[in-house]
């Protein structure tokens, strides 16, 4: 009686063993009761991934991962397999195994990403295999742009430093202070200018304003005499139309060869030709009028001076000039 005590306390221990290992595996999403599909992956890394975690498609459970180990035949690669537990999926033989972070805390987990081949996959198979970015080199990746920028900025910040030690020597400061200083000078001298032209504009207030009536009845004048413009540009319009008609070409063309011919005549001229060219090249011509002249201009002024001498009138007849004078007269 004694031994059978102890094979039933032998047997409900071994019962409640593999209770427990059933429900503990039941509980991590092991279905112990239904069909698995094993299939496997290889990897040059797995990250992290254990047995036990999850498989999912589109963050849904299909079963988990039962085996990881070095690979016999490619050392350094890892085989990893793992069980679908769901009936209903069939996964294409394009579809790829990719290990993926589940959380903010690098849980790993393997993702299948569903392919488009009518062909499924067969059970124990190798599917293509991929591994995601995991959060360091994400973080590297997108940190890489900000340090270069960092460091451009702390250039960018060295050589204003490097600026304002410059500025803030003595002599820098002293021609700053006078930059300033004659910046002062002409804000001054602008705003001296912009009273003075204030002052301006209201004492000639009265003119500006005549100025704009003025303006104001030019424009009046010009709306109203539109009419006349227009005739005044049409009849520009037809000279400029009776230029274009007209033959301006040969005009052109015979004033050019009178002043051809003209050019020639003076050339000659020049050269003492024909007689005006002797009359303007020989000067003992014109000396010869000049004195001409001059004994003209004084028998003109004897005559003037002494008319009887040359011209004589008598009403009854010519005196005989041998003839002496009567002493009566």
């Amino acid at each position: 009686m004694k031994y059978k005590k102890e094979y039933v306390v032998g047997f409900v221990v071994l019962i409640s063993l593999g209770l427990l290992y059933f429900g503990f595996n039941y509980l991590k999403g092991w279905d112990v009761f239904s069909d698995k599909k094993q299939y496997y992956a290889v990897y040059p890394r797995i990250d992290g991934l254990a047995i036990d975690n999850p498989v999912q498609i589109n963050g849904f459970r299909i079963g988990r991962v039962n085996f990881t180990d070095l690979h016999p035949t490619n050392m350094g690669q890892i085989l990893v397999g793992f069980e679908i537990t769901e009936e209903k999926i069939v996964i294409p033989s394009d579809s790829r195994a990719m290990i993926s972070s589940v959380d903010i805390l690098g849980s790993k987990a393997i993702v299948i990403q569903m392919g488009d081949s009518p062909d499924p996959i067969q059970i124990g198979d190798t599917l293509t295999s991929e591994i995601e970015e995991d959060l360091k080199s994400a973080v590297d990746r997108r940190i890489q742009p900000l340090e270069k920028k960092t460091k451009e900025l702390i250039s960018s910040i060295d050589s204003a430093v490097t600026i304002v030690q410059a500025i803030l020597n003595k002599d820098a400061r002293e021609s700053l202070s006078q930059s300033f200083y004659s910046v002062k000078r002409a804000l001054r001298s602008l705003e001296n200018t912009a009273f003075q032209f204030n002052q301006l504009v209201s004492s000639e207030r009265e003119k500006v304003e005549r100025i704009f009536s003025n303006v104001e009845h030019i424009s009046s004048n010009m709306r109203q005499n539109n009419s006349k413009f227009n005739n005044i540009i049409s009849n520009l319009s037809d000279v400029t139309d009776s230029l274009a008609e007209s033959n301006i070409t040969s005009t052109i063309n015979n004033a050019n060869k009178a002043i051809r011919d003209i050019s020639v005549v003076i050339e000659k001229i020049n050269n003492g030709e024909g007689s005006m060219g002797m009359l303007i090249n020989n000067d003992s011509l014109y000396l010869n009028l000049e004195q001409a002249t001059l004994e003209l201009d004084k028998l003109l002024e004897d005559i003037r001076v002494n008319p009887k001498r040359y011209v004589h009138f008598s009403i009854f007849g010519r005196k005989d000039k041998n003839k002496p004078e009567s002493k009566d007269r």
